[in-house]
């Protein structure tokens, strides 16, 4: 089961990928990973998470910071 920090992040990251209308495939491509990790990734119910190298490669995907990717309160 993911924390709730972790469900948060990638639970942003979906929705900066749904926003930009980019499916798994095209994500998973962007970060040299398969679209049905990204969609382990999304399952709620998986362990599968992104790690820091993959939050490091987001910000630089989506031109943010990675700490956008991250509450600005503890959860």
């Amino acid at each position: 089961m993911k924390s709730k920090i972790r469900l948060y992040v990638i639970d942003n990251i979906k929705k900066r990928r749904l926003d930009n209308e980019w499916s798994q495939r095209y994500l998973g491509d962007c970060l040299n990973v398969s679209q049905g990790f990204i969609q382990k990734i999304e399952n709620p119910k998986s362990d599968k998470s992104y790690n820091i190298d993959h939050l490091n490669e987001l910000d630089k995907i989506f031109k943010c910071s990675i700490k956008d990717f991250f509450p600005d309160i503890p959860l």
